[in-house]
């Protein structure tokens, strides 16, 4: 990229200003990808995630790891969602959630913003239900003698059963470590650089048992099918307080300190001097 690219470093990667630079260029692209295009990009994604969740179920259902390594193997196994979303391309709610970067500086509107999360947060939803119906459909759950199918709906009736106090902050504190994951996944040049800074913060959020919205758009209508105790309600109760942690998490804690740090006029400066653009005169 000619005077684009950053001086040496030691790592063959973006330096965080230039991240930061990547992101807000992402956004605008994101917001202004054509309906038909960000609903089929929308549904990729929750199905992607809910190929995720579906390996995260299987891990989980090993009584034989025991509690961490069930949880470190299993949150290693869920990374595949976001690797998927990544590398082949789709729209996931949780991770545009940092449009947020570009709407606080003015690069997109508020309707545009509201436009995307809203088509995708739909669309991602039926994605991830569409494939739950699959997987129902295939006899999955009866892999390791039933275990896999009892793991899933233990899983969800445990989510259905969280208070919306604990819902929200786990949704938020989920959020913050998959917005990282995104956000460090743009400082990657490869497929494996991308890989791997993916890889630690979404095993770390799946370990901690925090709230994945869009997983829970996967498990919750897949435990439904294979006769959990639980309704429509139930998991509307779930994911409304989990989608509002989603959001502030990843909107608020990631985005938005992002773009005070960098974005803002005070720290514009900073990119522009970081991609060789001289500042302009006062």
């Amino acid at each position: 990229m000619g005077g684009m690219e950053p001086a040496s470093h030691g790592l063959d990667a973006y330096a965080p200003r230039e991240v930061a630079a990547r992101v807000k260029e992402f956004c605008i692209a994101k917001a202004n990808l054509p309906l038909l295009s960000l609903a089929m990009l929308g549904m990729l994604a929750g199905a992607f995630i809910g190929l995720g969740a579906m390996m995260y179920t299987l891990v989980a259902s090993d009584a034989s790891l025991g509690f961490a390594g069930q949880r470190l193997l299993g949150g290693l196994a869920f990374s595949l969602g976001l690797v998927l979303v990544t590398v082949a391309g789709a729209e996931l709610f949780t991770g545009n959630n940092l449009l947020a970067m570009a709407w606080a500086d003015g690069s997109v509107s508020t309707w545009q913003v509201l436009r995307n999360w809203t088509v995708v947060c739909a669309t991602n939803f039926l994605g991830a239900a569409a494939l739950a119906l699959l997987v129902w459909l295939s006899g999955h759950a009866e892999l390791n003698g039933g275990a896999v199918g009892a793991t899933a709906v233990r899983i969800a009736v445990t989510k259905a059963n969280l208070g919306p106090v604990e819902a929200f902050v786990r949704g938020m504190l989920c959020n913050v470590l998959v917005c990282m994951a995104a956000w460090m996944a743009l400082a990657g040049r490869s497929v494996t650089d991308k890989a791997i800074a993916i890889v630690f913060p979404i095993t770390a959020f799946v370990a901690a048992g925090f709230e994945h919205s869009i997983a829970n758009m996967y498990l919750m209508p897949l435990a439904m099918l294979l006769g959990a105790p639980i309704g429509a309600l139930d998991m509307l109760l779930n994911l409304v307080p989990v989608i509002a942690g989603n959001l502030f998490g990843g909107s608020v804690l990631v985005a938005l300190v992002y773009h005070v740090i960098y974005v803002r006029p005070g720290g514009r400066a900073a990119l522009q001097a970081a991609a060789g653009v001289p500042a302009s005169p006062k």
